[in-house]
């Protein structure tokens, strides 16, 4: 995998001829050139309709975003023949997936077409530009948040982990739930910098759909770069359990919504916790504070279990599910290899894919340690294997677990070659825990 020489991958010559035709011209930014990737920074500020950032920020962009794959279209008919049309940043990263363990996947973010120059194929043209170049590094599989959930599935990608959005009334919420075994404390986000950096890290491989974070992401999370007056109202604390180690820590702040105290609402920011005790640790102690009315939390698991920790399920809401995290499986061996699998079977999958990845046959054998060989079928599959026709959206849909195969099946997503495959291949795929990609990239 040439992860070292990325950046400086060739355009692609096929999506760069497609934009010649159309008056566009099609390159890659040298992050180094602080000038032009400004110029590009702004334009995807612009995409997604953000205001234009100070000097400061754009500098702090311009410095923590330079380790990825910068590419831009320009139209030099325009008088501002300097500034892109349209952009898309990518780069090396590791998707965790069930098993502890870590899979390659090619980010991509950015992606933005100016609105004076929509319906001209260029998305198209990028994002097939982003999956080659992914297929050419050897990246098994792409990913990427989206902002819009109409756009990619045209091109493989399907959700594959979800996350939801909660709001908790703290009069109602008196906590039942264990008592921590540790403490809490204050700390700096100069300190979180590292330790926060370290723990999640450590936490990584076991949370199937995280993605690996980039530095920038985390500081800005932390608030030590981008908006200095918003982060004034960040507190940070962190939790260490009965031994003195670190096992989880939650970035949140305060605002008065009111005439009165008690109807001020806290806003979760993060919150990781490594163990159950510290995941107790840290909600208990958000729950309790003083002057506090509401609490929202946003981007949380599907499956968080606070309402089961409290003494009135109903002060609890589920205000927003929905999808987040989007997969694009571009080698299926490698991808299904990676990760493990709760019960042995045989499983055949007849994969479609109109951009050629990921198409063929092939049988999953999974052995009793929940560890997986995929080998190329052809002919008939054997008879004791289930059996499945499906497209690459379907497998990346159900690759970490986020939805069953027997849903996909119902809703003619997937065909069921064979009377009870579907099951089968549930058993086999089932997580004790739903995906969650903890942050937007």
């Amino acid at each position: 995998m040439m992860t070292d020489d990325f950046r400086s991958l060739p355009i692609d010559a096929e999506s760069a001829a497609q934009l010649k035709e159309r008056g566009l011209r099609f390159g890659l930014i040298d992050s180094g050139d602080s000038s032009a990737f400004a110029q590009w920074i702004l334009a995807e500020g612009r995409g997604f309709h953000e205001p234009n950032p100070t000097d400061e920020s754009l500098k702090e962009q311009v410095d923590g975003l330079a380790d990825q794959r910068t590419t831009g279209v320009w139209d030099d008919t325009l008088g501002d023949r300097d500034t892109p049309v349209a952009t898309v940043g990518s780069w090396p990263s590791e998707l965790s997936v069930p098993g502890s363990a870590t899979i390659p996947a090619w980010a991509i973010s950015a992606v933005t077409v100016s609105p004076t120059h929509r319906r001209r194929g260029i998305a198209k043209v990028l994002l097939e530009s982003e999956l080659r170049a992914a297929h050419a590094l050897g990246f098994p599989l792409a990913a990427l948040t989206v902002s819009e959930s109409t756009i990619y599935s045209r091109f493989g990608f399907a959700p594959a982990a979800l996350s939801a959005d909660y709001s908790i009334d703290t009069r109602r919420a008196v906590w039942t739930g264990p008592t921590a075994s540790g403490r809490l404390q204050f700390v700096s986000p100069a300190s979180l910098r590292e330790d926060g950096r370290a723990l999640i890290e450590r936490m990584r491989p076991h949370l199937p759909g995280e993605v690996a974070m980039r530095d920038y992401k985390w500081e800005r999370i932390l608030g030590m770069v981008g908006d200095r007056e918003a982060a004034r109202s960040l507190r940070m604390v962190r939790y260490d359990d009965g031994d003195g180690t670190t096992q989880g820590l939650a970035v949140y702040k305060v605002t008065d919504t009111g005439p009165h105290h008690a109807a001020q609402v806290l806003d979760l920011q993060y919150l990781l916790a490594t163990t159950s005790d510290a995941h107790a640790g840290l909600w208990s102690y958000l729950l309790q504070l003083d002057l506090v009315g509401t609490i929202t939390a946003t981007l949380r698991p599907v499956d968080e279990p606070l309402a089961w920790q409290l003494s009135d399920f109903r002060a609890v809401r589920k205000t927003d599910e929905r999808d987040h995290l989007w997969t694009r499986i571009l080698d299926p061996k490698v991808a299904l290899v990676a990760r493990r699998y709760a019960t042995p079977g045989r499983i055949a999958l007849q994969v479609s894919d109109p951009l050629g990845f990921a198409e063929g046959r092939m049988l999953l054998d999974i052995d009793p340690k929940g560890t997986a060989t995929v080998t190329p079928l052809s002919g008939e599959a054997p008879a004791d294997a289930a059996e499945l026709g499906l497209t690459v959206n379907e497998l990346s849909a159900a690759y970490l677990g986020a939805t069953s195969w027997s849903t996909l099946v119902r809703t003619g997503r997937v065909e069921e070659l064979r009377e009870g495959s579907a099951a089968a291949a549930d058993a086999s795929f089932r997580t004790p825990t739903a995906p969650w990609l903890s942050f937007w990239f």
